[in-house]
């Protein structure tokens, strides 16, 4: 991998040296045809912080871990996440030279638009891929608040396992953790590097402290190596051996939101190289982490059958519970569960603030005067938006958790098409601009990793438009690929009505390579 450093491609500037930088970075994007509006505050290590928050491994695979069970249990958990991890470096590493190629807050729609070659084509191109985008990040987000709902309520029924949350009480919890995140965001954005930081330090500790308290205890027994990382039951989902890939859901959610972590180049000090080092960190790192959580579960694993039982749906407390054999031991390794995912909501709702203001920058959302406004340099207008939205769309649980559960995985569809975009595109035109990047792959190994990126993009979205279970159900049906139609008719629709007169695409570039 090539890059041509200048002074600050590590974390660690003096306060000279990220003025700077910041300097410069800030001629680079005025060059790409904006103005600086928010502070450079982040360096290499708290992007790739923020990124390993985003991902929060306890949670991001402790919350899905019941496609797992279905998936057949201990091999889809350990051999599925190594394989997610190798094919989801293809799309870090290809996300990672587009960042540095064009540091701009702006992200996939940006690409998209510099990358197309027709002119008429273009700016529909980038309409397109920012709304996919946009309704990615807000979804996304919808999903890991009400999924950290959830997870608290069969947190509970450790000690009250008669206890039924009812759907409005589920709600009152989702809103009360979206006005956390919303006031943390918002008044404490000048600390959010630092809370990166501590959420990627505490995302690790839990991940230690899982591993050696489910290996110490082992109440329901100890697999030897080769049923834990090896033993198959594919009879639970109706998939057959198909299941597998069933099992591939957890980490594969987990890693999803892997770029949205670009929506942070204008407040990071030298993105050109920092950026795209920590997006492609992420899965080295969370991978690690990923095999510390996942180890311990595949030896003290309960029967399948027996997990597929548990409260809410959330195989995580019940595992816990069973094996340490202690309500105080699995209330405890759950706190620090849910301590991390509110670390993760509160990361995820600041990219997806950045994500909407600068769509608002570009005139692609309605009333995007309001919505592209800055206070004390930070996006607030946008984060109310992000916040209000999250909490309509909440209000479907009420009427049919199935199409609350389709808006919520239209979250990772709605990324990887938006990832998909521009790197296919890019590829097609033979990687002639990721090469003027300050940091790329090579040409060559460019073009494996890119290939590879859009084919299991691909195969992600039939993946998690499939559902878990089969015979299907009118509950246990998977909507999400409807709901993505939908949306995707909405946008076009949303062109031809506004975009085609008020969105003039995103700035071009001048004197910039």
């Amino acid at each position: 991998m090539t890059g041509t450093e200048e002074k600050s491609t590590t974390g660690s500037l003096s306060k000279v040296e990220t003025q700077n930088v910041g300097t410069v970075q800030d001629e680079t994007l005025h060059s790409l045809g904006y103005v600086p509006q928010l502070q450079r505050t982040r360096s290499l290590s708290t992007i790739l912080f923020m990124s390993l928050s985003i991902a929060s491994i306890p949670y991001g695979i402790g919350s899905s871990l019941m496609s797992t069970i279905y998936g057949g249990g201990q091999l889809s958990l350990f051999v599925g996440l190594i394989v997610v991890l190798v094919l989801d470096a293809c799309i870090a590493l290809s996300l990672a030279e587009l960042a540095s190629r064009y540091p701009t807050s702006s992200g996939v729609y940006y690409y998209s638009y510099q990358l197309a070659q027709s002119s008429r084509a273009r700016t529909l191109l980038s309409f397109i891929t920012g709304w996919i985008w946009l309704i990615g990040n807000w979804t996304i987000t919808l999903s890991v608040n009400f999924g950290l709902a959830s997870m608290i309520a069969a947190t509970v029924a450790i000690y009250w396992p008669d206890w039924q949350a009812s759907d409005w009480q589920l709600l009152l919890v989702f809103y009360a953790l979206c006005l956390l995140t919303f006031t943390i965001c918002a008044v404490g954005d000048k600390m959010l590097p630092l809370i990166d930081t501590v959420a990627a330090a505490a995302s690790l500790i839990t991940c230690v402290v899982v591993l050696l308290t489910l290996s110490i205890t082992a109440k329901s027994g100890r697999h030897s190596a080769a049923d834990a990382l090896g033993s198959f039951d594919p009879s639970l989902s109706g998939w057959g051996n198909f299941a597998f890939f069933v099992g591939l859901l957890p980490p594969a959610y987990t890693f999803s939101a892997i770029g949205m972590v670009t929506s942070m180049a204008e407040e990071c000090t030298d993105p050109e190289i920092q950026m795209a080092q920590g997006i492609s960190l992420v899965t080295v790192v969370g991978g690690v982490a990923a095999l510390i959580f996942v180890l311990p579960i595949c030896f003290t694993l309960p029967p399948l059958l027996d997990v597929t039982n548990a409260p809410y749906g959330q195989a995580l407390p019940y595992i816990f519970l069973k094996v340490t054999d202690s309500q105080a031991g699995a209330l405890i390794l759950m706190i620090m569960v849910l301590f991390v995912s509110i670390f993760c909501s509160i990361s995820i709702t600041t990219t997806a603030s950045r994500c909407t203001w600068a769509f608002s920058r570009d005139n692609a959302i309605p009333f995007s005067k309001i919505w592209s406004k800055t206070i004390n340099d930070s996006p607030i207008p946008a984060l109310c938006l992000v916040t209000a939205i999250e909490m309509l769309l909440g209000l479907i649980n009420l009427g049919s958790s199935s199409a609350f559960t389709a808006f919520a995985s239209v979250g990772v569809i709605g990324l990887a098409v938006a990832y998909c975009i521009p790197i296919a595109i890019s590829l097609l035109n033979g990687r002639k601009e990721v090469m003027k990047a300050r940091w790329n792959t090579g040409w060559l190994l460019g073009m494996v990793l890119n290939t590879i990126a859009v084919f299991w993009i691909l195969f992600q979205l039939v993946l998690f438009s499939m559902p878990t279970v089969l015979p299907v159900t009118q509950v246990s049906m998977n909507y999400a690929s409807v709901v993505f139609v939908g949306c995707l008719t909405l946008c076009l629709i949303w062109y031809a009505v506004y975009g085609k007169n008020k969105f003039k695409g995103p700035p071009e570039i001048t004197h910039f390579e």
